[in-house]
């Protein structure tokens, strides 16, 4: 892949398709849903737009993979739509790639946005050369509890309305930062603030190289189902030079967990071929599990030293830089999957171009 685009930048006012290409907890959780698209309006400027999946309940959905599929290729191909949002993530949103035209998408590139399980969506549009980003689902960013944080805002604002990525310039450490959840079957948690703690600042780890290239990755998880699947990653050549993005969910995968799917890229000569890898901040509690203070420190501890050991070990040319804000910490930044980035270790900066 030589030739990437950008999709157009929204304009404030224009409208945006509302999609559950993944599960859908919008029905479960509707108080939650209502804010995120409250937020769309009130806080950007947005119109968004309700497709038929995004009021479909998450046993419908698994049910019906090609309608999920429609939607997205629906809402690409509609010239009043600007930009996708998704709903939430999911686990199995892999099962709806087959029902997707290509074609479709690649004549009527449109700016994407979502994490986690859309994992399957970024690398598939990564496939076709368009640009998206890992951020702005409604359910999670959107919807955060209490009020957006205003780095948050920013920089969605960036991936919303910029047109071009160099708009993101370098991507600044957050001073303070949260991984925890409050529970969303009580309608008064929307409007309670969630703990902050102090942000340890970024890690940088490996040689103190300078390195650029364009973004792939997303989710372990939905990574590792697409290594899985081998019907869906690039070749292996396309990897060259890139720069890989990693970062864990709710499911609070282990350190050996972590490890072993980097093992296996590895093994696949895949760790090799990139550039330098960049690991958004881990989260560390959820709702049935939180170790304390300590005890989530040390889990972000594990992790780090579980990756910087195997890209040592299979790529130890590759700077690695830990703690990024993006996935499923707050706050975030809808970094473009298939944009532009400069790691720069002496300086301690991370930059899209």
């Amino acid at each position: 892949m030589s030739e990437f685009v950008v999709p157009p930048s929204l304009e404030r006012g224009d409208e945006v398709a509302i999609v559950a290409p993944g599960s859908n907890r919008a029905t479960d959780y509707p108080h939650v849903y209502d804010l995120g698209l409250e937020r769309l309006r009130e806080v950007f400027d947005l119109e968004p737009v309700e497709y038929p999946t995004a009021t479909k309940d998450s046993d419908y959905l698994y049910d019906h993979p090609e309608e999920r599929a429609q939607d997205v290729m629906d809402a690409f191909a509609d010239p009043d739509i600007s930009g996708v949002v998704t709903v939430i993530g999911g686990y199995e949103q892999v099962r709806i790639l087959k029902h997707l035209d290509p074609e479709v998408l690649r004549e009527n590139p449109t700016r994407f946005y979502g994490i986690s399980d859309n994992t399957n969506l970024a690398c598939y549009l990564w496939n076709l050369g368009i640009v998206s980003f890992y951020g702005g689902t409604v359910m999670t960013d959107l919807a955060m509890q209490g009020s957006m944080h205003d780095y948050t805002v920013e920089y969605l604002e960036t991936a919303f309305f910029a047109d071009d990525l160099d708009a993101f310039g370098e991507v600044r450490p957050a001073k303070r930062f949260t991984d925890d959840d409050l529970d969303w079957d009580d309608p008064e948690n929307l409007d309670r603030h969630r703990e902050m703690e102090p942000a340890p600042g970024r890690e940088f780890r490996g040689p103190e190289t300078t390195v650029s290239g364009r973004t792939w990755g997303g989710c372990v998880a939905t990574l590792d189902m697409q290594l899985r699947t081998d019907r869906y990653l690039p070749a292996d050549e396309d990897l060259d030079g890139r720069i890989l993005l990693l970062e864990t969910s709710e499911e609070l995968p282990s350190a050996m967990d972590v490890r072993q799917f980097l093992v296996g890229m590895g093994e696949r000569g895949l760790l090799e071929r990139f550039a330098g890898v960049l690991v958004g901040r881990a989260k560390a509690r959820n709702l049935f599990e939180d170790p304390g203070t300590e005890g989530r420190t040390e889990y972000r501890d594990r992790q780090r030293e579980a990756i910087a050991e195997v890209v040592g070990e299979y790529n130890p040319d590759a700077p690695v830089v830990f703690d990024v804000e993006f996935g499923h910490t707050a706050p975030a930044v809808p970094v473009p999957v298939g944009g532009r980035v400069e790691i720069d270790p002496e300086r301690e900066r991370i930059a899209f171009e």
